[in-house]
């Protein structure tokens, strides 16, 4: 497969890497419809290659991409199987409605918004696709580095310290991160993930403590990207701050910490892991629950509307943990259905934030009486996006929640997580449905005084408005709901093959590299017992694709 692909698994990577350096070579001071261009056509050809991708991995078997030509474990190998093709279009379909939205006058608020946008999207993609593990924590870091950024982006002095605040955490959590692939490199000699999946089925019992000590704290570094309670106490600041295109783009963040807990889980401390099986597994249908509950009761608390959407991106993650976690075929493939609807929900309503911020004036999106919204498109685009987002009939996510409850029945906590799901939906109705009459339905006199002081100065006023990234997004989620049946059977198989890792440690590890049983623990050599290739590097130089 991988030779009539050629390089497009690459393309996802360098496209966005080569759109920023000409983003910053033309300026976006000097020229902004240039800019705005190369972004926008950017993403959309993600789009392209994206669905080309996607369409590959149906067939089944992972395309694997050796850097330089390099194999596995000894390079760096960039690997397609369905989970990373539905991630890489997710990317691109959201990308295209941020940069599309941040042209209409939000990206002028500041400098470099679309070179650092194509910087996070060169990040995600790279994420996605890699197959090593210090090169997830590469990419992780390139697209928090730019994350920094566009959080910054506009200025004023809340958005600088919820971005603070943000980037400690993220720095903690990437130390730890380091930690974790020190200690798994230390004991097995590779860092690879197929590689991995082998070395660390095959350690000895002595080693137990240093892999499941590495395991677990990388349950917490992605627990902490992911939002999961308690380390999820930066995100509501953080998202409610930023400008509604960042904060769209954000939604997918989130949902990067659930991708790499679904991958480890299932490649490297999968149930055939030896020492190191079924080692986090028990804790996230818990950690799911409580995280669903918490951010649900905080949206209830909510007094801006911008602040109720970042609560429900955290609510969307306790959903999918809760399906996720029970490692059944039916509740991993919910999941990943109520990743894709839920990204696309929340996205939707930030935007519509905005564009609600902007038709208010002074008032913004705080959830006080006031002027309504002039234009008539963003009432029930507001009630769409609420029903969606709460997961109700007869949009998507009703079905991915449905799915979700059907898996958790096979899990240890059945009876907790149908109370969570059922208590989560009725509050988050309650939160929407109180927002949305304050929003449409109780007129007021205009913004308090004290409310105006401080919207004062604080905003821009835009180029001009914002409705087609608007329509575009929830045209996706209408026909994600239109072809709910063919997704849902893509999830099925993107969740088959999660649960069935052995596909994918055959393809990336090629068959001449893989001995026998005994010749695969960390007492012995790969290097020596399977022959180097040329040029390649001597045991104790390296780890595997760092």
């Amino acid at each position: 497969m991988i030779q009539v692909l050629g390089h497009l698994p690459v393309v996802p990577i360098v496209l966005p890497l080569m759109s920023a350096a000409l983003i910053v070579a033309l300026g976006d001071v000097r020229r902004p419809a240039a800019c705005r261009a190369v972004s926008i056509g950017s993403c959309a050809s993600l789009v392209l290659a994206a669905l080309v991708l996607l369409g590959w991995s149906a067939t089944g078997e992972p395309a694997v991409y050796s850097v330089a030509d390099w194999p596995a474990p000894y390079g760096v190998v960039l690997v397609l199987d369905r989970l990373s093709a539905v991630m890489l279009l997710l990317t691109a379909l959201l990308s295209v409605a941020v940069s599309w939205f941040a042209a209409r006058g939000w990206d002028a608020q500041g400098r470099h918004f679309h070179a650092l946008l194509q910087l996070q999207l060169m990040g995600l993609n790279g994420a996605f696709l890699t197959g090593d593990l210090f090169n997830l924590f590469v990419f992780f870091e390139l697209l928090l580095i730019a994350s920094y950024g566009l959080m910054l982006h506009g200025g004023g002095v809340r958005r600088q310290r919820a971005t603070l605040h943000y980037i400690v955490c993220n720095l903690v959590a990437s130390t730890l991160f380091l930690f974790a692939v020190s200690l798994l490199y230390g004991v097995t000699g590779t860092l690879n993930m197929a590689d991995l999946a082998l070395q660390v089925a095959a350690a000895p019992v002595e080693d137990a403590a240093l892999v499941r000590s590495a395991g677990l704290i990388l349950l917490v570094v992605f627990a902490v990207k992911a939002a999961v309670l308690p380390l999820g106490f930066w995100l509501r600041d953080g998202y409610a701050n930023a400008s509604p295109p960042v904060a769209c783009m954000f939604s997918l963040m989130t949902k990067v910490g659930i991708y790499a807990i679904v991958r480890t889980c299932t490649l490297i401390f999968g149930e055939d892991a030896g020492v190191g099986a079924d080692l986090v597994g028990q804790w996230l249908v818990p950690l799911g629950i409580a995280t669903l509950l918490a951010a649900s009761i905080a949206a209830l608390a909510c007094r801006n509307l911008a602040e109720l959407v970042a609560c429900m991106v955290v609510t969307s993650v306790g959903s999918m943990l809760i399906g996720a976690g029970v490692f059944s075929a039916q509740g991993l493939s919910a999941a990943l259905f109520y990743l894709v609807h839920s990204t696309f929900a929340v996205a939707l309503l930030f935007l519509l934030a905005g564009e609600i911020a902007h038709e208010r004036g002074a008032l913004g999106c705080d959830l006080l009486p006031g002027p309504r919204p002039s234009r008539w498109h963003l009432a029930p685009l507001f009630f769409f996006a609420a029903i969606a987002a709460a997961g109700l009939p007869p949009v998507s996510g009703f079905i991915a929640k449905v799915g979700i409850l059907q898996g958790a029945t096979d899990g240890a906590w059945p009876a907790a997580s149908w109370a969570a799901v059922f208590a989560s939906s009725l509050l988050l109705v309650i939160a929407l449905a109180r927002s949305g009459s304050m929003l449409f339905w109780r007129p007021g006199d205009g913004a308090p005084a004290a409310v105006a002081e401080v919207r004062a100065g604080a905003r821009m006023p835009l180029a001009r408005a914002s409705t087609g990234p608007v329509w575009f997004l929830a045209g996706t989620l209408l026909l994600l709901t239109a072809g709910a049946r063919p997704v849902q059977s893509f999830m099925d198989a993107a969740a088959a093959q999660l649960l069935q890792p052995s596909g994918y440690v055959d393809t990336v590890i090629r068959p001449d590299l893989v001995g026998p049983p005994d010749l695969i623990g960390p007492g012995t050599d790969r290097l020596r017992t399977q022959g180097v290739p040329p040029g390649a590097v001597q045991p104790g130089a390296g780890g595997g694709g760092t």
